[in-house]
């Protein structure tokens, strides 16, 4: 499935040259207004909001500032003709993830779209990264230096949660939440961490997995 984009801009010529654009690579829905907004995101979802700011009814930025308070955690990208540098620092305290100005290079913002869904939904996107690992997310396919690595459904989400959150250290509370859901076995963390050492890290040479003593696991 194509990341979902929700664009809000009351310019209807603008709105449709952006949904034509990023419509070839992206499930675009496209609003003149916020009033639809978010029923929309209850329903549907959305991967990303791109925002003007001069907006009829309510400012742009200040519709974000609500959602954020109601608990919305939706990317956002401003693209607004407020340049100046307290109106962009003023979007960033309101919840943008990133900040265009108009006028606008097309190849320029769908580079930036690329890099927030990167930053903030690394699941969506094509191969996932991590020294010599490649992740699919789409096919769940894996590979350590160029070569597949079979891993069970449990091991694969365990590597995709290390590989989301690279250099943090994860804790076992978090893995059991995040990984295990409502299959909870707290012992069961240890021993999927050595099976999938074994399995990407055979020669136990590349040390990826690092155990720190009381508090969890990182990627290294």
């Amino acid at each position: 499935m194509k990341p979902k984009l929700v664009i809000i801009e009351d310019e209807q010529d603008l709105l449709e040259l952006l949904e034509y654009q990023l419509s070839k690579e992206y499930d675009v829905e496209g609003f003149l207004h916020t009033k639809r907004v978010r029923d929309f995101l209850d329903e549907e979802g959305a991967d990303l909001l791109i925002v003007d700011r001069n907006l009829p009814g309510i400012e742009g930025s200040e519709f974000v500032a609500q959602l954020r308070k109601e608990g919305y955690d939706i990317p956002v990208i401003f693209l607004t003709a407020k340049d100046k540098e307290e109106e962009i620092e003023e979007g960033f305290l309101r919840g943008a993830d990133d900040y265009i100005t108009k006028p606008f290079r097309f190849g320029e913002l769908k580079l930036r779209i690329q890099a927030v869904l990167r930053r903030t939904k690394p699941e969506i996107s094509e191969v996932l990264r991590y020294r010599d690992i490649e992740i699919h997310p789409k096919s769940q396919k894996v590979s350590v230096d160029g070569e597949p690595v079979q891993l069970t459904n449990l091991e694969y989400r365990l590597l995709l949660e290390f590989v989301k959150n690279s250099h943090q250290v994860l804790s076992r509370d978090y893995l059991l939440e995040h990984v295990w859901g409502d299959m909870k076995q707290e012992r069961s963390v240890n021993v999927a961490i050595k099976r999938l050492k074994e399995k990407i890290d055979p020669t136990k040479e590349k040390n990826y997995i690092a155990s720190i003593r009381g508090v969890g696991y990182k990627l290294c």
